[in-house]
């Protein structure tokens, strides 16, 4: 059966093309090519990474067996002759022994060699393919890639990506083959089968995180979206406890505590099948966060886990939070003896302000980035410019993310710490300034722009907001206001607040954009599939989208549906009844 393409529109993200239908049944959101483009960027340092470290054990392996061999032979050679006693050694007149023959770098190269053609492509699995837009895109733009498997358990979205498929060509009918199934039935019935397995669903990952630890390769990635951002960011605290096992917390930080909920509870299916991550980008952007890992086995390096997750406390009152380690280790004669956290790391009540605390977490307190890999995919997506739509935000993000600071969790916002005080707010550059002339380190933070990373303690970091208010003077507060306690303490320390160099970033120093505006309106997630559609969605579609969508059902309907005026609709009194159309929608992907 022929495609009607009067039926479809077109539409081209980098190299691939897809065909939507007009009724919007298929799950797709065009916000979505941010993270599409930086899955891509992340899955060609993946394979250039693969390929070096098989080169690595490649070489070693050879040097070894070079070893072995020259070991053997040279022992061979100081034992006596057997031919001298009459003895062949099994061997016939003409025969030689290929080692002897050739000598073992010979040897050694041809088992090299031979070695080396098992590198296979890497097989790619995206478990909620919906349209299938994002594994063709690997599939035509990702050089050396393998297999691509494109799952849903929706039979319009698999006959949506399997028409998808022969519209892209050749190409594309060799490499992604699409299948309807549950992804995480397919995902245990193939442990250990895919080098990538891609999860981006809507809303949480959670349900496909046990059967996704399982189905990846050693050494393989684990590419996990969240977008139940409102759960993650602590507006539903026992929610995300049931899904991450995680409590979050509604700090300034909360975006990059979600991203770390999201990397704990990672961890945590993986510790169960002998298993463990390795982060190598862990970004937030839009509406939702995308996490980068390598999976790997090792019962050993496993018992390591309590010393990369951590509790925190946050002052109820004031800006100061703190990170309370799950586990310790200790050396003992040549192993490693793990003991439970040293704690609590904070008194009953706050030693700023005299508040109580919340305690959140588990959550991730180790480096959410490899600062290698960032360097090596932000170096990969320059040289290939014209090859990513959205280029000037992943180059932002990666730009920002190249310059945090890598062992320093959470982060402060330099606005919050002046509001608590009620007073103006220093310059980012003179309070990095005043942290940098302190003897620590500062930097910047992807998540907000707003946001400071530093490894000095709280105590430094208010006594640098003391002397800027002894040079700013505010009005009198209640005196049980956190603020005036805090400022009711003398600082042990004063703060320098001379302009040094460090205080701008690489990137800011050269003016480069680093948080970019969204490209329209409404640039932001869509509707689920079938969902129905009310004047209440406006704000995440827009006036036109809605009056279109609504009208376009009223002309399908007919005589079933009562006519009413669109501006009774949508621009009318907020008190009218309005009337409930359910439609197909797109959704994200």
């Amino acid at each position: 059966m022929e495609t009607d393409l009067d039926d479809y529109t077109v539409i081209k993200e980098g190299e691939a093309e897809v065909l939507m239908h007009k009724k919007n049944q298929v799950f797709f959101n065009k916000a979505q090519v941010n993270n599409r483009d930086m899955s891509i960027a992340v899955l060609r340092a993946f394979i250039s990474k693969r390929k070096q470290e098989h080169e690595a054990m490649l070489s070693k392996r050879a040097r070894s067996s070079g070893k072995v061999l020259e070991k053997n032979v040279s022992g061979n050679s100081k034992e006596e002759n057997p031919t001298e006693n009459g003895e062949d050694n099994g061997k016939t007149n003409g025969e030689h022994d290929v080692t002897t023959q050739n000598g073992p770098k010979e040897a050694a190269k041809t088992a090299y060699e031979s070695a080396r053609r098992e590198l296979k492509p890497p097989r790619v699995l995206e478990a909620l393919s919906a349209s299938g837009l994002r594994a063709l895109r690997y599939a035509r733009e990702v050089e050396g890639i393998g297999q691509v498997v494109a799952l849903d358990n929706d039979p319009a979205s698999v006959e949506a990506c399997q028409r998808n498929i022969k519209f892209n060509g050749l190409m594309s009918t060799s490499k992604v083959e699409s299948h309807l199934t549950d992804a995480r039935v397919h995902m245990l019935s193939h442990p250990k089968d895919f080098d990538v397995v891609d999860l981006d669903p809507y809303g949480a990952p959670s349900i496909f995180l046990d059967s996704a630890v399982q189905s990846v390769a050693d050494g393989g990635l684990l590419m996990c979206t969240a977008t139940d951002m409102a759960v993650l960011c602590g507006a539903n605290g026992e929610v995300c406890y049931s899904k991450y096992g995680s409590y979050p917390l509604k700090g300034k930080y909360c975006h990059e505590m979600a991203l770390r909920i999201l990397l704990a509870s990672i961890e945590s299916h993986a510790n169960r099948y002998k298993r463990y991550i390795v982060p190598v980008l862990s970004v937030q952007m839009d509406f939702y966060v995308r996490v980068f890992v390598r999976v790997y086995t090792s019962a050993s390096a496993m018992k390591n886990t309590p010393l990369k997750l951590s509790y925190v406390y946050q002052c109820i009152g004031c800006d100061s939070f703190h990170l309370q380690s799950v586990g310790r280790s200790l050396p003992k004669n040549n192993s490693v003896r793990y003991l439970p956290g040293v704690g609590p790391v904070v008194p009953q009540d706050c030693t700023h302000c005299g508040k109580k605390y919340n305690m959140g977490g588990p959550i991730w307190s180790a480096p959410i980035h490899d600062q290698e890999w960032v360097t090596s995919i932000l170096s990969g997506v320059k040289s290939m410019k014209d090859r990513y739509p959205a280029y000037d935000r992943i180059c932002a993000v990666l730009t920002t993310i190249s310059e945090e600071l890598p062992d320093v969790p959470l982060f402060l916002s330099l606005h919050s710490l002046s509001a608590t005080l009620k007073c103006t707010s220093p310059s980012a550059a003179l309070f990095r300034s005043a942290v940098i002339n302190a003897k620590y380190r500062v930097s910047g933070s992807h998540v907000n722009p707003l946001g400071i990373k530093t490894d000095a303690p709280m105590e430094i970091i208010w006594d640098i907001m003391r002397c800027w208010v002894k040079n700013h003077p505010i009005k009198p507060q209640s005196p049980e206001h956190p603020g005036s306690v805090i400022l009711s303490k003398e600082p042990s320390h004063q703060a320098d607040f001379s302009r040094h160099v460090g205080s701008l970033s690489k990137a800011q120093a050269k003016k480069v954009a680093r948080f970019l505006p969204n490209p329209e309106k409404h640039w932001g997630p869509k509707i689920r599939a079938g969902r129905t559609i009310t004047s209440k969605h406006v704000s995440l579609l827009g006036h036109e989208a809605v009056n279109g969508h609504l009208n376009g059902n009223h002309k399908e309907a007919g005589a079933e549906v009562e006519e009413e005026p669109q501006e009774d609709i949508i621009e009318g009194e907020p008190d009218l009844k309005r009337q409930k159309t359910t439609v197909d929608v797109a959704s994200t992907s």
